[in-house]
């Protein structure tokens, strides 16, 4: 058997990594040599052992030996090839098809790093397959490699959705961090950069909500009618799960609301400022209109223009312009003060 290493490399056959679970017990690596071998005697003598198996599709060889090895629907081959849309969990048969989504692995998180894990699911086998890796799965990895027992495939399915839910509320909380300083800095009526951040912020947010809201619905339609062989104690860890996961699209839900009314506040504020802004330009081209209609008239150099041989012009049409210019002054400052 060919070792499987720690990283997300995949071997010949695709597989990123597989392990081999019995009931109490934790869980074992195992390789492609071996799967077919263990799902004949499985099928001969079930014993409650099953295996996860998760494939890269970046390896053409992933889907050539599913198809060659195991006997899987239709419908999951179709999955593998679809676009990020939204998420989705089927019955095919006695067989769970889930397409559920996540952000990639090394991701602060934007619009665009959001990738897809197709799952195939029966009594006796969990695969699970993505183009790049996801945070969720490797921390359900990561629980598997520290010793977790798994009882059957639903319970190991119930817990990567607890850690999809988790990895949407730790995205949460570092979004309301943000959404925090921001508001902050709009009470001391610091704006300057944070519209363009709060766009930014809201669209990645509407996004993967769009993207995951359909997934306790799906769940709790498939707890109406599960399939026969799945226990009791699978169905309330899934209903968990979709109760968790549905809270946590309830906060993304209420923070995309908030970022909302932060931009309606900011978008004030700024309709605000540019009325000032228009308002004092205004009053400034009104005050200026009187010098700059008299300095006109004065200085075409045309017979009759008044004052031209008067000794004190100047100073009368000086005057005159200042007098003018505190009345508009005048009524365009006084009496809005009082």
């Amino acid at each position: 058997m060919r070792a499987i290493d720690a990283t997300y490399g995949s071997n010949e056959d695709g597989l990123i990594w597989g392990y081999r679970f019995a009931p109490g017990q934790a869980a074992q690596a195992i390789g492609t040599e071996a799967v077919a071998a263990f799902l004949a005697a499985q099928s001969m003598a079930p014993t409650g052992e099953f295996l996860w198996l998760h494939f890269s599709l970046s390896n053409q060889g992933a889907e050539r030996y599913l198809r060659r090895v195991l006997d899987l629907p239709e419908a999951f081959f179709e999955s593998l090839g679809s676009q990020v849309g939204s998420t989705r969990l089927e019955q095919d048969d006695d067989t769970l098809i889930a397409v559920i989504h996540d952000v990639l692995f090394e991701s602060s998180f934007d619009a665009s790093e959001v990738g897809t894990t197709s799952l195939c699911i029966n009594p006796r086998l969990i695969v699970s397959a993505r183009l790049r890796p996801l945070r969720s799965v490797d921390r359900l990895r990561a629980a598997v490699r520290a010793g977790q027992p798994f009882r059957s495939p639903v319970e190991l399915l119930a817990h990567l959705l607890r850690d999809q839910a988790n990895v949407l509320s730790d995205i949460l909380r570092k979004s309301t961090v943000r959404v925090d300083g921001i508001e902050d800095r709009l009470l001391a009526n610091r704006i300057a950069s944070d519209r363009t951040e709060l766009g930014s912020l809201r669209r990645s947010l509407v996004r993967l909500q769009r993207l995951m809201a359909p997934e306790p619905t799906a769940l709790f339609r498939l707890l109406n009618r599960p399939p026969a062989w799945v226990d009791r104690d699978d169905v309330q860890d899934l209903q968990q799960a979709a109760e968790e996961f549905a809270t946590a699209i309830g906060d993304s839900a209420a923070l995309v609301e908030r970022v909302k009314l932060i931009q309606e506040e900011l978008a004030a504020l700024v309709n605000e400022q540019t009325g000032r802004s228009l308002f004092v330009l205004t009053v400034v081209t009104v005050l200026a209109l009187p010098v700059n209609l008299i300095a006109g008239l004065f200085g075409m150099n045309v017979g009759g223009v008044p004052l031209s041989e008067h000794g004190h012009g100047f100073a009368i049409v000086v005057t005159a312009l200042v007098v003018l210019t505190a009345v508009l002054a005048y009524l365009a400052f006084g009496r809005k003060r009082d």
